[in-house]
This record gives structure tokens, sequence and C-alpha cells, in this order.
């Protein structure tokens, strides 16, 4: 059995301040802790940082507790809960975990296994920790939410994704290209997104910084089937309402105040929300469904057919480099993922 210490290096935070504030992220020592029935012990490897990880930071006050942020993560399962069947000592995962638990910016990490696979052969630690959390958002919003089929072909039609650089953009635009024969279009406003969100599978790029719907209507001149909405659902509603065919489907996943579904109605157009802390969050009984998405993902990266979206690394888990990811997620303009690999012992 793998000799695992009492205690490891974390980053946590114990109040919700500005990133700028060198008490909002803190190395601490803490102990490590031990899995469950069905949890696997995991050696963290590398970890990616999302939008979650600094809107949690900012909006959930823990107290003065230390609270470690982090759901994206891979590693080497060093021990397994009596329950496990999955996963045993040595195997090399990767997961995005549960909102309900510690997240991964630690050493050690618990995570049920029904929440984990075995991470890309092909790929790093460090590349593989940039797709779970994405992966799972791209995976459920395109084939739950919206109701596509994986690999049906002959299933087409136009799919907009917004901020198609980003981390979920990019991995949507990957698995739309590859497993469905939908166009795909893309919103960008620099060059250098324009070109990363090519890259990624987005065959037209348009500007959100300019009105979508004439821009829509000359790319996608028969209307758009399918919206994933990845920012500014709330200030673009009248535009997918105009560009969107009857009885097309907007999948979203950013947050706001209000939403103008009336603008809906009309086309019969149908509005889902995506979310992929559910399952773990409310203990579905299909918890084990994003341990098989991340399985074909897997596959789909060992064949060539995904590539990471890992674009910065940052070198070890720190505080300091943990400030400085999130301010990287903070600014809004960042480019794939960024991630860090391995911690400072």
């Amino acid at each position: 059995m793998t000799d695992i210490p009492r205690t490891m290096p974390a980053v946590a935070y114990r109040k919700s301040l500005p990133i700028e504030d060198p008490e909002s992220l803190v190395d601490l020592e803490l102990p490590v802790p031990r899995p469950g029935p069905r949890d696997v012990l995991v050696r963290v490897e590398a970890v990616a940082v999302n939008p979650v990880d600094y809107k949690i930071r900012k909006n959930a006050d823990p107290g003065g507790e230390p609270r470690v942020l982090g759901w994206d993560a891979s590693g080497v399962v060093v021990a397994a809960g009596d329950e496990v069947t999955l996963f045993s000592e040595g195997d090399e995962v990767y997961y995005a975990g549960d909102l309900n638990r510690p997240g991964a910016d630690s050493r050690y990490h618990v995570v049920d296994e029904r929440l984990v696979a075995r991470k890309p052969a092909s790929l790093s630690f460090t590349e593989a920790a940039a797709l779970p959390l994405t992966a799972l958002t791209a995976w459920e919003g395109l084939f739950e939410r919206l109701g596509l089929h994986t690999g049906a072909l002959e299933q087409t039609g136009a799919l907009l994704i917004t901020a198609a650089a980003g981390g979920v953009g990019s991995m949507t635009a990957q698995l739309a290209r590859a497993l469905t024969s939908l166009t795909v279009i893309g919103t960008a406003s620099r060059p250098e997104t324009e070109e990363f969100a090519r890259r990624m599978g987005v065959r037209y790029v348009v500007d959100h910084h300019k009105p979508l719907a004439p821009q829509l209507a000359e790319v996608a001149p028969g209307g758009l089937d399918y919206v994933f909405s990845t920012t500014g659902t709330d200030r673009n509603m009248a535009a997918y309402a105009e560009a969107l065919k009857p009885f097309g489907r907007i999948v979203a996943i950013d947050d706001f105040d209000s939403l103008p579904v009336g603008l809906l109605k009309p086309k019969s157009i149908s509005f889902h929300w995506e979310f992929m802390f559910t399952r773990s969050m409310f203990r579905t009984a299909d918890q084990a469904v994003q341990h098989h998405i991340l399985t074909q993902v897997a596959r789909l990266a060992d064949a060539g057919i995904l590539t990471t979206t890992a674009t910065r690394d940052l070198g070890p888990v720190t505080a300091a480099s943990l400030r400085e990811a999130h301010r990287i997620q903070e600014s809004g303009t960042a480019i794939g993922k960024t991630t860090l690999t391995g911690f400072a012992e």
C-alpha cells in the first residue's frame, strides 16, 4: 500500500476577499482525508481553474474556517473505500468532483468513484486536468439538454456557441464537430480567440461585441437550430429568438438575475439549464453517468479526436499561483484552460 502521510499541503480561503488581497487564498497544512465506502483517495498531480472557483470564493464566505476550492483534477488513486469497484490503487484518473465536498487544491483528495474515470493515456496529468468540468458540461449540454445524438451524423443544422474560445465553448465546439454534422458557429472578438475557436472546431466566427442577429443571418441564412449559451444569455436573448428556427433549443450555463423568456413563445423555442454539479449535488441515482461520459471523452482523446484545452500552466499549486489563476479567470480574457502542476513539497 502507498505510504500516505497524515497531513498535506493545500490552498484554501477563510474569508471572501478580493483576489488582490494576499489573504484571499492561503497556503495551509491540512489532515489527509479518509475515503468513504464509495470514495477513492487521489494523490493530486494537476488541477485546472474554472469560473466556479472564483465565484464561490467571492460569494460563499466560510466564516473563518478553511475551505478548499478546485473542481478539475487528475492524479493517482492511492487508496479506496470498501465498496469501490471501478478503480484500484495505482490507477491514473481525472474528474471534476462535487461542490458539496472540499475541492482538489490539495495534495490528496477524496471523491466518489462514480464521478471519476481513468485519464486519457495519451495526455499528461496537466493536459488531462483541463478537461473534466468542461467536457461534462459540454457533453451534458449537447446530448442531454439539447437532445442531440452522439455519432448521428445525419442530424444536421446550425449550432451557435458563445465565447467559443473559453473552456466550455472550446470543448463544446470539439464535441459538436466530432460527433455531429452540425454547422458550428462560435462567437469571439479578438484575433487570438478567433484563431483558437477555429482550431477547436468552429466553422464560422461572429463578433459578440457587435449585434449578433445580422451576423448570424449571414452565416446561417436558414436560421439556427441550437444555441449553447455560455455567457451573455440575458442580453443576447432577443438575438437568439430572432435567429433560431421554430422549435429551436437553447441551453445556458451562465448566471443572471432575470431573463425575457416570453420572447421564445412565438416560435415554441425551449430553454434548458446545464449545471454539471447537479448529479453530485443531489446524489441522483445516475451519478455514474459522469464516469461513463469521462470514459468516452478519454477514448476520444486517445484516438486523437479531442484535444486538451490547456493553454497556460502556472507551475506548482500554491496560494500565489492560484491567486494568479483566479485573477486570469476574473479578467474574462482566458483562452482555453489555466492549469497548475504538482505541489511545492
